[in-house]
Formats: structure tokens, C-alpha cells, sequence
């Protein structure tokens, strides 16, 4: 069940994407903009960054291919805002993986194996190679500006057709991406360059953060998030919105991660959702279940019946 777990893992804290190709932003939207100030994105993207409903509830219809396989399941999304993030993986209306993720801990029961995952978040960045927090992974899962920082100073890269702010200047963004290593066509590593030009003071960790506004500043086409010293690449495209309770909550989400090892394309159909609705989340581990051993979680999945 890796695989499973590992995906969850990744949708429910999470957020990234990194597209081969370099389009970053949809191509049908070619409209262009009016020039705005930066201020006016900043204050935008705070104000997106404001809007978290108290509960959210969706059933996501999940995609999941790399280099190896394809995949595809079903997932129940349950949140209680800066509380809990409930997720519950089904398989032919069996739930096999129940997950429940809290600010300082993430925890995975397997039904088929009959065990139990207990980790910190920390468990996020073993996977996928970036550190996410707790308000990252609502972040994520709400469509909202993932590690926005009123705190931080934000540059606007000049397109004619998008408004997109980035956490780097447009030459510091060159400046690291010269410095990555090549990958072959599936995204592998192929080369790594020595990038220790620091007169031996350890790399802090520098993630580039890149937003790309709709064109009315409601709300976001796409986020680009580069952690080069990690060598992982992320793009989340939110394809399509739903208006509900005065919410702009996704609607069909694309996400494309590339990691040393491995090129990952994840689709997300959120069905039923829900806003402000109460949600009771209940997390039970049977006393029966185990700690899950490395054997287990590598053991083949079967594939959901159509």
C-alpha cells in the first residue's frame, strides 16, 4: 500500500507541482492584462489567503501515474479548520487507508494489513523531498496561496497575459535554475552539478514560490514551487472553480511533481463539496492493528475495479 500512502501523503500536505515542459500557466487564457502594481497583487493574494471556511467536505476522484504506473482511486476529504484534515481511501466503496493529519502529527491506518503509521510532519518532506506545515496542507487542499508570508517582500514578473508574483527576483530565479542538475525526458536525474560556491557555509534551505492570479485577482490560475537545493520541482494548476458560500473552492486540479527519482502527474475531481457544513471527524485505531513494517507498506496494490 506505498503507493496509496504516499499519495495521500502528498494531498494532504502537500502542494506542488513541476511541469517538464515551460508552460507554467494554462495556454487557452491568453488574454491580456492591464499592468497593476505589486502592492495590489500582494493585498490580493492576502486577501485570498484570508478566506478558509470553518469546515470543508468533498469526495475527490484521484489520478495518480509516474514513470511505472497508473493509478486511480477514490478519496473523502473531511477539515476542521487549523484542527484536522480527515482523509479516508476507498476502493470499490471499501475503505482501505484512513489518514488523519494534525498540526504536529500525521497518522495512517491500513485496513488491509491490519497496521498503523505514526509520524510527524516531517514525514511530508521523506516523501516528496519539500517541508509543508499544517496550514500548507489546507492550503493545498482549499485552492489558496500555498506559504504566503505578509511578512516576506514579493517581486511581480511582468507577463502580458498573467499577473504572477513570485518570492525571488526574476535574475535569482536564472541564478538557480543554472545551477540545477539535467534530467532526461521522465524527469530523471541525469547530472548533478557542485553547486557548494559558498566558501563552505551550509545551504539553507531557498524555495521559489511563484503565484499566478486570474485575471479579476479573486483568486489563482496556478502556484509553481522550486526547491533546488532538493532538486524537486512542483506545479498546481486549479483548473476549474466552484463558487459556494461565497468560496472559490477547486473544482478540477492538476498537479505535476518531479522529484531526482521519479515524474508524478496527479488529476483531483472534487465531488459534493461542502462549505461551513460541521463535520465530525472520527479517527479510530483497532486495537488490533500493528505498527506497519517496510514489507507491508511495499507490498503490490491491487487495482480499483471500473
Amino acid at each position: 500500500m506505498r503507493l496509496y500512502t504516499s499519495v495521500f501523503t502528498f494531498i494532504t500536505f502537500l502542494a506542488l507541482v513541476v511541469s517538464c515542459s515551460p508552460k507554467l500557466h494554462p495556454e487557452a487564457e491568453l488574454e491580456k492584462v492591464e499592468r497593476r502594481k505589486t502592492d495590489v497583487l500582494v493585498a490580493a493574494l492576502d486577501t485570498m489567503s484570508q478566506l478558509r471556511p470553518t469546515y470543508f467536505y468533498s469526495k475527490i476522484k484521484c489520478a495518480y501515474s509516474d514513470t511505472n504506473q497508473n493509478k486511480s482511486f477514490k478519496t473523502s476529504i473531511r477539515m476542521v479548520k487549523d484542527s484536522a484534515v480527515n482523509a479516508l481511501i476507498t476502493f470499490a466503496t471499501i475503505p482501505i487507508i484512513n489518514s488523519i493529519v494534525r498540526p504536529d502529527s500525521v497518522i495512517i491506518t491500513n485496513r488491509q494489513d491490519k497496521c498503523v503509521i505514526r509520524r510527524d510532519l516531517d514525514f511530508i518532506k521523506e516523501q516528496f523531498g519539500v517541508s509543508f506545515d499544517y496550514r500548507n496542507i489546507e492550503e493545498l487542499l482549499l485552492g489558496l496561496p500555498i506559504g504566503f508570508d505578509t511578512t516576506q517582500k514579493y517581486f511581480q514578473i511582468h507577463d502580458p497575459h498573467n499577473y504572477i508574483l513570485s518570492s525571488h527576483k526574476k535574475r535569482e530565479i536564472r541564478r538557480e535554475t543554472r545551477n540545477k542538475p539535467e534530467r532526461d525526458r521522465n524527469g530523471r536525474l541525469i547530472r548533478r552539478e557542485d553547486r557548494d560556491n559558498r566558501n563552505g557555509e551550509e545551504e539553507g534551505e531557498d524555495v521559489i514560490l511563484k503565484y499566478y492570479l486570474t485575471n479579476d485577482l479573486r483568486t489563482l490560475k496556478s502556484i509553481f514551487i522550486d526547491s533546488p537545493d532538493d532538486t524537486t520541482n512542483i506545479q498546481i494548476d486549479y483548473l476549474t472553480r466552484d463558487s459556494i458560500d461565497h468560496y472559490l473552492v477547486p473544482n478540477e486540479v492538476q498537479m505535476v511533481i518531479v522529484t531526482p527519482r521519479n515524474r508524478l502527474v496527479i488529476t483531483l475531481d472534487y465531488e459534493r463539496t461542502e462549505v461551513n457544513v460541521p463535520q465530525e471527524i472520527r479517527f479510530v485505531i483497532p486495537e488490533e492493528y500493528g505498527e506497519c513494517s517496510e514489507t507491508e507498506a511495499n507490498k503490490p496494490e491491487e487495482e480499483e475495479p471500473e
